[in-house]
């Protein structure tokens, strides 16, 4: 992350007075923002992180199903057995996609740059005590950073 990036407004930061916890992960995707968005808003449907820790398993799809647009109060994402978690809260097709999930509340950014490459930005904001801010973000380190590097991934596949 820069330090533009972390001094940036996020949509989270709206949701959220006063958070006791902040993390920043970011990731350059060489794909344009239209092709990193579906999978963005696929997070709808798997956590496309380590699928063995959250998805029992379960792998996230690896193809674009052609879901409609996420809307406002619709479930974030849908973990192993079909369970819904979570829920959106604020949502720019194409730029950004806000839910909250246990307790946090997460923005995904998509920053397009030059030469059809673009920046995936997430911040998460959450409000706890300390040891439980200490925990997450640790946990938050691993997961969230195998999401974006998931994304990345299916995202420059789909560009080549």
């Amino acid at each position: 992350m820069t330090e533009n990036e972390v001094r940036r407004a996020y949509p989270c930061d709206d949701f959220v007075v006063s958070p006791t916890l902040q993390v920043w992960r970011g990731v350059g995707i060489d794909a344009p923002a239209a092709t990193v968005w579906p999978w963005v808003a696929q997070i709808r449907l798997a956590p496309y992180s380590y699928d063995w820790i959250d998805n029992l398993g379960r792998r996230s799809p690896r193809r674009l199903v052609g879901l409609p647009e996420p809307r406002v109060g619709e479930a974030f994402t849908t973990t192993a057995g079909g369970r819904r978690r979570g829920r959106i809260l604020s949502v720019e097709p194409g730029t950004q996609l806000t839910a909250t999930i246990m307790n946090a509340v997460l923005s995904y950014v998509l920053v397009p740059e030059q030469h059809d490459t673009t920046r995936l930005l997430l911040k998460v904001v959450m409000r706890t005590n300390r040891v439980v801010a200490v925990g997450l973000s640790v946990g938050d380190l691993i997961m969230a950073r195998r999401q974006l590097l998931t994304f990345k991934q299916l995202a420059e596949r789909g560009h080549e």
